[in-house]
């Protein structure tokens, strides 16, 4: 058996078609100025936190500027900021009275224990391996197989962390450029485009086969001169129509 792989003509006027409609939005510019810098900020530990609690709010619920997930975590301050949590004697149900209190965000029960579970693996000593992790992706030239490898890191000791979230996690951090989560977003316009496989999100947890849909992404993004995350940028952008600005973004 022989697997054929082939970008046609059109697929690359539907990608420019795209980012020439939302080049100068304010997700995309944004999404430039953090992900396509040379040098990149040491992490803290604060924006590490919100950043994993940001991916778990948004693991199966929409985070549109207007939807909960982006009112939630637009309050200031943070009502789950990595201090907050840190003192907290019983941090699981602190965090379920805040999610349910605010109201309209789903998995409820299970974020907080998730979240529960992966500080304290951080406060045990977890936090060196991470920041050790994360260096990578900061000490040389951005790379498929380290960003890949980075996830992979994430994917295996955090919880609640599968191959879309964990590359979440490190975009929205600014320390990726190939490695995007492959969410409902990009399936569907993946889908449209003509994409000639299958992409149910049960097939996506799944790392092999997200691998396999990563590569094919990467080659369109190649054969487009585009990174990743600009295309990422872009389709999430579009479904919105370009409704961020510098007061709704997260």
């Amino acid at each position: 058996m022989k697997f054929t792989w082939v970008i046609e003509p059109n697929d690359l006027v539907e990608v420019k078609t795209l980012l020439d409609r939302y080049k100068d939005d304010y997700f995309v510019t944004k999404r430039r100025e953090l992900n396509l810098q040379d040098c990149k900020s040491k992490v803290r530990k604060a924006d590490f936190w919100k950043q994993m609690v940001a991916c778990h709010l948004t693991s199966v619920q929409r985070s549109g500027p207007t939807n909960p997930v982006a009112r939630f975590l637009r309050t200031s301050p943070f009502q789950l900021a990595y201090k907050t949590c840190l003192k907290q004697s019983d941090v699981e149900a602190f965090m379920n009275a805040v999610l349910t209190h605010f109201g309209g965000i789903r998995r409820t029960n299970i974020i907080p224990r998730e979240m529960a579970g992966n500080l304290r693996s951080l406060e045990s000593g977890m936090w060196q391996h991470t920041f050790s992790a994360l260096d990578k992706l900061r000490s040389g030239p951005a790379n498929i197989a380290t960003e890949r490898e980075v996830a992979n890191f994430i994917r295996v000791n955090f919880k609640g962390f599968g191959p879309k979230q964990s590359r979440n996690l490190l975009q929205s951090l600014g320390l990726t450029r190939y490695e995007i989560p492959i969410d409902s977003r990009i399936t569907d316009w993946l889908t449209k485009l003509g994409f000639p496989f299958p992409l149910p999100s049960q097939a996506l947890g799944d790392l092999a086969y997200y691998l396999f849909v990563m590569d094919r992404i990467q080659e369109l993004c190649k054969a487009c001169d585009v990174v990743p995350c600009i295309l990422d940028a872009a389709i999430f952008t579009s479904v919105d129509k370009g409704a961020w600005n510098k007061s709704n973004f997260v």
